[in-house]
């Protein structure tokens, strides 16, 4: 017993000399770069899963066979967290946590943001395929850190379909200076075997004490394995590998044990070239989709669509013009796939149906909700989660804003699907701000939430009533925030 406790002192050196390592081997004291890697101390929280067409959160690691606990998501989006996180300003870093701290005190539960930055030096987290800015990982890291620290959870993006942020032109642009001959196909990102080799990739990478070495497979690949493994496979796998299996420096958690993380998102707003296209991104979904399963079987995967319907559903009557039905993708196709946990839907009248009025905005995306939630009822028979809702800052003659008219008809749609138990799971605004964020990482739909007292009023009193469809109480003081507090 003397022997055992007399350990005791030398452990807590050791401890406090990995603590000060940890925090001061960089320069000078920065408070948001404090980190304690144990995983044991983080704040519990059970994984999200899902019950048909529910979600649930499961009990955490070491509470027995508690029950699951239905949920539902009242959400936003703020796709810069990683982006200020990286910055040397330790000003801006702070913003990152007043962000998710702001959120959760209007009891938003669920934060989408970004986990990917392709293509060259500075803020990029991929510099070339498997090759990763380990500063910007950290930030990552930081991230998800914050969010478990204040109660919410991530959806995390791993590729963007848009070039901003590199997005899968980027990949594009790596294949081709790798020489692989891309010109005969019509949509290489979703075809090629090398590209989705990277994506995949991205996802692994392993740790030796503060080193990383990064897992290279076909950086500097030959022309017979090429052949047989083609390039844009590779690409995909190599995303996919590094982001799963990191191990956040912050907690000492690996992400793929990570229960803030909500689920993996496999793109934003995938498209097409042309709707020949199609099969491409039915079978990258697919693949990418199972391959992230076959690394990580605790977090949800989603696909990140806009929702539109191809041309051969019956459903071309809720899409918001002709148009939608030419870019390859389906609501109901690429939502069915085993793989794929939960669907998702974006909406944006402003900028899908601009020439109408306000009314006729209202009546679209009413019947747009109902669509997706019935489809995902009685087809997908999943939660579908309306993942970005954006209306332009219009107010009109008698002072009333746009967005806030759309945001209701959203969030009544979704509380009564809540109340029958059916799949409209939550929705998620885009996308909320802090002051002195705007001018760097704004865009026309963006807001500081307590800057525009209806909307901060609005969201908090769906936060309330979801609450309330869980808890029958008005109050529930355990999760950090108070229904009775509606005031900005």
């Amino acid at each position: 017993m003397g022997r055992a406790c007399s350990s005791y002192p030398l452990f807590g050196v050791l401890l406090l000399a990995a603590f000060v390592y940890f925090n001061w081997s960089g320069g000078g004291f920065d408070p948001s770069r404090l980190r304690i890697p144990i995983p044991w101390m983080q704040p519990r929280m059970g994984f999200v899963s899902r019950n048909g067409t529910r979600f649930v959160v499961l009990p955490a690691e070491g509470e027995g066979g508690g029950a699951a606990e239905w949920l539902y998501v009242n959400g936003w989006n703020s796709y810069w967290l990683m982006g200020a996180a990286a910055s040397v300003d330790s000003q801006e870093r702070a913003l990152v946590r007043e962000m998710l701290r702001r959120g959760r005190a209007m009891g938003m539960d669920v934060c989408r943001t970004w986990a990917f930055n392709d293509g060259g030096e500075g803020s990029a987290l991929q510099i070339s395929p498997g090759r990763f800015n380990e500063q910007v990982f950290q930030a990552l890291d930081y991230v998800i850190y914050e969010a478990r620290r204040n109660g919410v959870r991530l959806i995390l993006c791993l590729v963007n379909n848009l070039d901003a942020f590199g997005g899968k032109a980027q990949y594009v642009r790596w294949a081709e200076a790798a020489g692989v001959n891309l010109t005969s196909l019509s949509d290489p990102f979703f075809s090629h075997p090398v590209i989705k080799r990277y994506s995949k990739g991205y996802i692994k990478w392993e740790e030796k004490g503060r080193s990383m070495l990064f897992i290279l497979i076909g950086v500097h690949v030959d022309s017979a394995l090429l052949r047989v493994m083609g390039p844009f496979d590779f690409i995909c796998y190599m995303l996919i590998n590094a982001i799963l299996t990191r191990r956040n420096s912050y907690s000492g958690i690996k992400y793929l044990d990570e229960p803030t993380i909500f689920a993996w998102e496999l793109m934003n707003e995938p498209r097409c070239s042309s709707n020949t296209s199609a099969p491409l991104l039915q079978a990258w979904i697919a693949e990418m989709a199972a391959y992230v399963k076959s690394l990580d079987q605790k977090h949800l995967v989603t696909v990140g669509l806009e929702g539109f319907y191809g041309p051969r559903t019956k459903r071309l009557g809720a899409n918001p013009g002709e148009w939608a039905a030419s870019l390859g993708s389906d609501f109901v196709q690429n939502s069915a796939i085993e793989a794929i946990d939960f669907a998702s839907v974006h909406a944006y009248p402003d900028s899908w149906i601009p020439n109408t009025v306000l009314e006729e905005k209202v009546k679209y995306l009413g019947n747009w909700v109902d669509t997706h939630v019935n489809d995902s009822q009685y087809i997908l028979k999943k939660p579908v989660l309306f993942a970005e809702i954006g209306s332009y800052l219009h107010v009109d003659k008698q002072g009333i804003h746009d967005r806030d008219v759309f945001l209701k008809t959203v969030y009544d749609k979704i509380y009564e699907s809540g109340k029958k138990g059916e799949a409209g799971a939550g929705a998620l605004i885009w996308q909320l701000m802090v002051e002195g964020m705007q001018e760097r990482y704004g865009d026309k739909f963006s807001l500081v939430a307590r800057e525009h007292p209806s909307t901060y009023k609005l969201i908090k009193q769906q936060s309330c009533r979801l609450r309330h469809l869980l808890t029958r109480e008005e109050t529930n003081k355990t999760v950090g925030w108070s229904c009775s507090e509606v005031t900005p």
